[in-house]
């Protein structure tokens, strides 16, 4: 399964290191990528494949979520189908 994460918060380091860390953790493979930072705060979308993770999507979310929490950005995951749907015409 494919994925969608989002990360935005105030810029600071150690945020890309962090979010890559706990996906590695988690055996989530990145499959794209793209960041900025816009006036002072951090945007970033991945594109993810999920297929050899072991976690359940809503465990996955949730580790996610927490990590955003400590690194004090907010990272939001949607499965790709769901993205996809939510932003056809």
């Amino acid at each position: 399964m494919k994925a969608i994460l989002t990360v935005i918060g105030k810029d600071n380091v150690g945020i890309i290191a962090g979010v890559s860390k706990q996906l590695a953790d988690l055996q989530v493979n990145i499959l794209d990528v793209s960041q900025t930072i816009m006036n002072g705060y951090f945007t970033m979308i991945m594109i993810l494949d999920l297929s050899a993770s072991q976690e359940k999507f809503a465990g996955i979310k949730k580790t996610l979520a927490d990590k955003g929490a400590v690194l004090n950005v907010q990272i939001k995951i949607q499965r790709e189908e769901l993205f996809t749907s939510m932003h056809s015409i």
